[in-house]
């Protein structure tokens, strides 16, 4: 039985040339990159090759990359250090983020009685960036509650009061390309929104780095994130980009790797595989992405034509990787599809993997559904270049015999 894999936003194959890539570090360079005799050294020259690496490719500079364990790690390290450190004392984000972000504001509001606000959500999915504006704009009149000296206790030892802005206090958490249903935002055009309202600006950008060109010179975002088994890389290793004089400070303690903002040795192969697969992404970004939305817009037209009352959850031009689909099953539970399909060697899902576990439906589609719709069963179907037009016209047969 042919096995067909079309859950890509959960994580990817691995590359051939990244499994070379790890195997020839784990094999040769297994010294400790902090170590100073020549393994060492060697070992610290691939670290920063593969730094230097990953910033060409998003056009920043190789001391604005921070390698994590994963895009959720890097997610709450900038989150908190935001509340703790930059004494950031507002977030505004969406209730469609994925839960690296939703759950660590919580606990952030939780522990500094911090203020949470929620922008909008339209009934496609997308963010309304005039609620956005509206919610940065009440910032002129938080800021007036708080008097010179009090801002003074807030600023780092090392930071210039002049330099530093009021209006800083607020943080921005939007995603790039939701997980669940493709949706794209429009990374410059918020970025200059909170340029203008002086407010700093994170974005999780896991389902978009290497799927999607990002100049980090154009851009005006302060932070992202990335985690390398979404682009064809190893599990268990991501980045994050943080803005030069951004004042984070580590999560966590233990040592001065990754200029001392993320103690622990670093995993040398994991990030020389990441490095390999970013680049292995962009050099052929435009040839895959080619191929890819080719592979959705057929499945599009194949379920016009077997299931016309199907519906696109989302805007049906998001991302091309991603298509999350109603389906006209009244009596079935996404469950049972979901396990029907992968009796036949089909993978696909019903949203993120990070909570497969739970029966409660998508807090994503939950936010743009009516009552009716969610009790429908959706699924998150996703691409990769490694997929082919069999792979989709197996999909079409298998729920056809549902």
């Amino acid at each position: 039985m042919k096995k067909v894999y079309l859950d890509n936003a959960s994580t990817t194959a691995i590359r051939t040339e990244v499994i070379q890539e790890m195997t020839k570090v784990m094999t040769e360079d297994y010294g400790n990159p902090s170590s100073t005799h020549s393994l060492g050294r060697a070992a610290k020259s691939i670290l920063e090759l593969s730094r230097k690496s990953i910033a060409k490719n998003l056009n920043a500079t190789a001391q604005e990359i921070i390698f994590t364990s994963c895009g959720t790690e890097a997610n709450n390290w900038i989150l908190r250090s935001a509340v703790k450190d930059l004494q950031v004392k507002r977030i505004i984000t969406s209730k469609i983020e994925h839960h690296a972000v939703l759950y660590t504001a919580l606990v952030l509001e939780k522990e500094y009685d911090i203020q949470i606000d929620y922008v909008n959500v339209k009934p496609n999915g997308e963010i309304d960036i005039t609620h956005l504006v509206e919610l940065l704009s009440q910032e002129t009149h938080i800021k007036k509650e708080f008097s010179s000296d009090e801002i003074k206790k807030w600023v780092p030892d090392n930071q210039n009061l002049n330099a530093f802005s009021e209006e800083k206090k607020t943080l921005v958490s939007l995603m790039h390309v939701n997980n669940e249903t493709g949706n794209v935002l429009d990374l410059e055009r918020i970025g200059r929104i909170c340029q203008e309202h002086n407010v700093l600006f994170h974005s999780d950008t896991v389902q978009s780095i290497g799927k999607a060109t990002i100049d980090l010179q154009t851009i005006p975002v302060d932070f992202i994130v990335a985690s390398a088994h979404k682009f064809h890389g190893p599990k268990g290793v991501g980045f994050a980009f943080i803005r030069k004089n951004s004042g984070l400070q580590p999560l966590f303690f233990g040592g001065e790797q990754e200029k001392g903002l993320r103690a622990g040795t670093e995993a040398l192969h994991q990030i020389a595989g990441m490095a390999k697969a970013l680049d292995v992404s962009y050099t052929n970004l435009e040839t895959e992405q080619k191929h890819i939305a080719e592979l959705k817009s057929y499945l599009i037209d194949q379920l016009k034509i077997e299931f016309p009352e199907f519906k696109i959850n989302g805007n049906p031009d998001g991302f091309y990787t991603v298509l999350n689909v109603l389906l006209p099953f009244a009596a079935a539970k996404t469950a049972m599809i979901l396990f029907h399909l992968d009796m036949k060697g089909i993978a696909v899902s019903r949203g993120s993997a990070c909570q497969s576990g739970s029966v409660k439906p998508s807090h994503v589609l939950a936010e743009m559904l009516s009552e009716e719709d969610l009790k429908k069963p959706s699924l998150r179907i996703s691409f990769s270049h490694f997929n082919t037009k069999e792979d989709i016209d197996l999909l079409i047969e298998a729920l056809k015999s549902i």
